[in-house]
């Protein structure tokens, strides 16, 4: 075969050939499925180390019974009119200790009486919180204020401990304010590693918005799976962007039924006040952070230094490991608003750590208390 026909087939032969070539360069799409690259191993993350382990297990405790509460809402900006909604259940965490502060063991709930504006409170929930897992919400300062003076470091030392004296059954979550807005990095979990993987990845940027952050913490811990809560705040106290004032943060503290631990990050260095010429971002708002706490029932450490936030996470560990668990159902009677508690022993005046009230309706009382009314 010659002539134009034979160029034309020679030309059809070489075309085929060059398919065939490119389709086994390829390695797929043409007839052959590609073979995926095998996957990098994964690396566990490293859990944080801070001196020796503790060779002695922790015992557990059997499944408790906590009385159920409103579930969370998901993460909204603060209303200003939320500050006026009714608790639905009032749950009161209690330190109890003896003038050495030491926790008192052992008291039974006919030992105790909880007072609403004076009056005994008929509770339908009491128990000791001794040595249970906790849910620890860590609701972390992220501002660029947060870079100054080394009070990141500092930060990071103190979870550093606290994830580290975990007990089994210990949960946390990681909440970041920065930039104006908080958004969660962690959700709840037992894995101490993933905590601190992201604690580590922080880096100090943009505004405050320390009020507005903090009334959102409460529904939050909701989400942790033991009875005992707390939130560990890690600030310098700045705010500078918050839609919330500090009278309206007042009024959110007034419902709030998780204990709030401040770690206030200031070196001894740095004054309480700005000095002339001094930027306001380096000073400690103890006020604010002092209100937060007592509000709370929680208690407020200071410094920047390892040894003093060693000793503070130890401290609310102890408090954490030895509360009472105090609650009762409101009766939807008679106004809402702030109704002050207090907690009566048998045994005697003893220092009592506790939230200072509730915002609702009237408490159900007990039948001495209804008749004296």
């Amino acid at each position: 075969m010659t002539g134009p026909r034979a160029i034309a087939v020679l030309v059809t032969l070489m075309s085929l050939a060059a398919l065939r070539v490119s389709a086994q360069s390829l390695g797929g799409g043409f007839g052959r499925t590609a073979t995926p690259a095998p996957a990098p191993p994964q690396r566990p993350a490293p859990v944080p180390q801070l001196g020796r382990v503790p060779a002695t297990p922790t015992p557990q405790l059997a499944p408790r019974t906590t009385p159920a509460r409103p579930a969370p809402s998901a993460v909204t900006e603060p209303q200003r009119q939320q500050a006026e909604v009714a608790v639905g259940y009032v749950l009161v965490p209690a330190v109890i200790t003896d003038r050495k502060g030491r926790t008192v063991a052992g008291l039974k709930q006919k030992q105790v009486t909880l007072l609403s504006d004076g009056l005994p409170v008929a509770l339908d929930f009491f128990e000791r919180s001794e040595d249970a897992p906790v849910s620890f919400t860590l609701l972390l300062d992220g501002s660029g204020s947060m870079g100054l003076v080394g009070k990141m470091d500092a930060a990071r030392a103190a979870i550093r401990t606290l994830l580290y004296n975990r007990k089994p059954g210990d949960d946390f979550c990681l909440h970041v304010f920065s930039e104006g807005s908080m958004r969660q990095v962690v959700p709840f979990t037992t894995d101490a590693g993933a905590i601190w993987q992201a604690v580590l990845a922080i880096k100090p940027w943009g505004k405050t918005a320390f009020y507005d952050a903090l009334a959102k913490m409460p529904g939050e811990s909701l989400q942790g799976k033991n009875g005992s809560r707390a939130i560990i705040l890690l600030t310098d106290g700045l705010d500078n962007a918050s839609k919330l004032t500090r009278q309206e943060l007042s009024a959110y503290l007034e419902g709030i039924d998780v204990p709030v631990y401040p770690l206030g990050l200031r070196s001894s260095a740095i004054p309480l006040k700005a000095e002339k010429g001094q930027s306001a971002e380096t000073v400690l708002n103890l006020e604010v952070l002092g209100e937060v706490a007592r509000a709370s029932g929680g208690r407020l450490s200071v410094g920047t230094d390892t040894a003093t936030l060693e000793a503070a996470v130890a401290s609310l560990l102890r408090d954490l490991r030895s509360q009472y668990l105090i609650g009762f159902t409101p009766t939807g009677k008679g106004p809402v608003k702030f109704r002050k508690l207090t907690l009566r022993l048998d045994s005697g005046n003893k220092p009592v750590r506790m939230r200072a009230g509730y915002r609702g309706t009237e408490p159900p009382l007990l039948p001495e208390a209804r008749a004296g009314k």
